[in-house]
């Protein structure tokens, strides 16, 4: 009775040894799909051309700009991008000596900076009745064009009106940014 317990044992823990490889030796099917898949990273650029602008010598409460009537200097935006962008465009306040703050509106040390898209003129849109929208704080973004396909151009022109009066005759220096986002 004693060995009967015993081989029921060791047959017991044999068959609990071999219940994992009861399922080797059995074959399964597998079956397997591809998916091809591209993609073209998003590529925002802008460049303008030819990029400066020399107003010369403008007197106080004067105005000048790059229409061919003025210094004859308009700029040209283009999306370098391979995508659709929108463009904004902002200035900076006049550094050189005493700084002029870049406003809506002139006064003491305070200068009017503007931009133009449209107004009538051929080949440039703002040489007759130019319609000028002003940069209004140093870093405030203005809309200066929409939806422009890639490889495809924005021409524009500026307009510098100097303070009432200054502190300093020192030349000074403006940056204008033209920033290019995904076109809404």
């Amino acid at each position: 009775m004693k060995t009967n317990k015993i081989w029921l044992k060791v047959i017991c823990a044999l068959l609990i040894a071999a219940a994992p490889l009861v399922g080797i030796g059995k074959a399964f099917a597998a079956s397997t799909s591809t998916v091809s898949a591209t993609i073209e990273p998003q590529n925002i650029s802008v460049t303008v051309t030819d990029g400066s602008v020399a107003y010369g010598t403008v007197g106080l409460s004067g105005a000048e700009d790059t229409t061919s009537g003025g210094v004859n200097d308009s700029q040209t935006a283009t999306n370098n991008g391979n995508i659709g962008e929108d463009f904004n465009i902002t200035s900076t306040n006049a550094t050189g000596g005493t700084d002029w703050t870049l406003a809506g509106t002139i006064g003491s040390n305070q200068y009017k900076h503007s931009f133009c898209t449209s107004g009538g003129g051929s080949p440039d849109p703002c040489d007759s009745s130019p319609s000028w929208t002003a940069i209004t704080s140093a870093g405030n973004y203005h809309a200066l064009a929409a939806d422009v396909d890639d490889s495809d151009t924005q021409k524009f022109d500026l307009k510098i009106e100097t303070p009432s009066s200054v502190s300093d005759y020192d030349e000074k220096s403006i940056t204008v940014t033209v920033q290019a986002v995904i076109a809404d």
